[in-house]
């Protein structure tokens, strides 16, 4: 099968930096502040952490095997060290195509930012894509797979294009109810349309959370706060689906931890970070058996 223009050229190469770039910030569930430097990489080493504040500089595959735990966010990790909340950066990763890329850190938490990918997808402009010389393989689907439990639903359909489509659905929610968007992802349509996407949070569950310590730091500045049919938040919105938005944010996100380039119509209903991972887990071991 031949490749679609889409990956066509360069895109039949791995990707990386041209050089590296930085950001500093504050972790939305730590309130631990972080500096993160994203390097290049050689062909074939994958996306990789490295705990740089540790002894020893530990690294760690960016791949679904090595997924913890998935409380509001993603947490890869071992027995000896995790890094917290790693969905954001890896989704504008994922966006740009990148297959070889040391993520440095100093702490265990990516810092939250503003609550999008914007400032990640600022870091890999600043930084400069390069083509590598080794050759990419792209899996294409020979047959639907799918991943449902009670009413979360992920099903991921054989194209020649990487395209998401979600529905959120909060009944309860005055504001949210139900949304829905579907988009073909590249470049451009991620930076202009999903990566300005905050996360979210329903007020009365947010609270809670806040009170225990579960969240050390959260603010208005780096997440949306939905309080019956009204926006927390002083400046409003982004976009008047910015929620369906971010839920597909961060599904592209934990989708990269499949650890290869895939080409398929993604279509979620109501996933979270645990449906997102098990489906890749299911993707991972289909493409596992594929013969090339």
């Amino acid at each position: 099968m031949s490749l679609p223009d889409e990956i066509s050229s360069s895109r039949k190469h791995q990707r990386s930096l041209k050089v590296s770039s930085s950001l500093s910030g504050i972790g939305l569930f730590t309130g631990i502040r972080t500096q993160v430097n994203i390097r290049p990489a050689p062909e074939g080493v994958g996306i990789l952490f490295r705990r740089v504040d540790l002894p020893n500089k530990p690294t760690l595959a960016a791949q679904v095997g090595n997924v913890l735990d998935t409380p509001r966010c993603t947490i890869l990790g071992t027995d000896e060290f995790q890094i917290q909340t790693v969905e954001h950066i890896l989704s504008a990763i994922k966006a740009f195509d990148l297959d070889n890329v040391i993520i440095e850190i100093d702490g265990p938490e990516i810092p939250s930012c503003d609550g999008s990918s914007l400032p990640f997808v600022d870091m890999i402009r600043k930084a400069g894509v390069v083509s590598q010389s080794a050759t990419k393989k792209v899996h294409h689907l020979e047959m639907p797979i799918f991943w449902s439990k009670g009413d979360v639903h992920l099903v991921a359909l054989p194209a020649e294009e990487f395209r998401i489509s979600y529905t959120l659905s909060y009944p309860n929610s005055k504001l949210l109810k139900s949304q829905f968007c579907t988009i073909h992802i590249n470049e451009e349509t991620y930076e202009q349309e999903i990566a300005p996407a905050r996360t979210f949070s329903l007020y009365e569950e947010v609270v809670p959370l806040i009170e225990k310590g579960n969240i050390k730091g959260g603010r208005l500045d780096n997440a949306v706060i939905i309080k019956g049919d009204s926006i927390l938040n002083p400046e409003g919105i982004r976009y008047a689906d910015e929620m369906v938005r971010h839920k597909i944010l961060d599904l592209m996100g934990d989708l990269l931890l499949v650890g290869s380039s895939f080409l398929a119509h993604i279509i979620a209903i109501r996933s979270g970070h645990f449906s997102n991972t098990s489906f890749a887990k299911e993707l991972m071991s289909n493409f596992s058996v594929e013969k090339w």
